[in-house]
């Protein structure tokens, strides 16, 4: 059986809704904010990705944790630059 793309948009918005505990209007909020940008189909729907229900899942951690929104963006732009660095030091590592 073929396995799915984390980044493959799958899910309509009131599924990720649903997954996440959230309200569909916080997830449009979210997007407006930049803090996701879900794939549309060429009807404008939103289909969302496992990668973008991991990223819905840390904003609700850290909203919960008392982040506003704007700390919110800054620190998941953080942690993908540190992630992107920790990839490129692996690579040279290794060789």
């Amino acid at each position: 059986m073929a396995r799915l793309s984390s980044n493959k948009g799958i899910y309509g918005i009131a599924v990720v809704a649903e997954l996440t505990g959230t309200g569909q209007q916080n997830l449009r909020l979210y997007e407006r904010k930049g803090l996701l940008e879900p794939e549309r189909t060429p009807g404008g729907t939103r289909r969302y990705s496992e990668e973008d229900v991991q990223v819905l899942h840390r904003i609700i951690a850290l909203l919960d944790e008392g982040v506003n929104l704007a700390g919110v963006r800054l620190i998941l732009e953080l942690e993908a630059d540190n992630h992107r660095l920790r990839r490129k030091l692996d690579g040279l590592s290794a060789r």
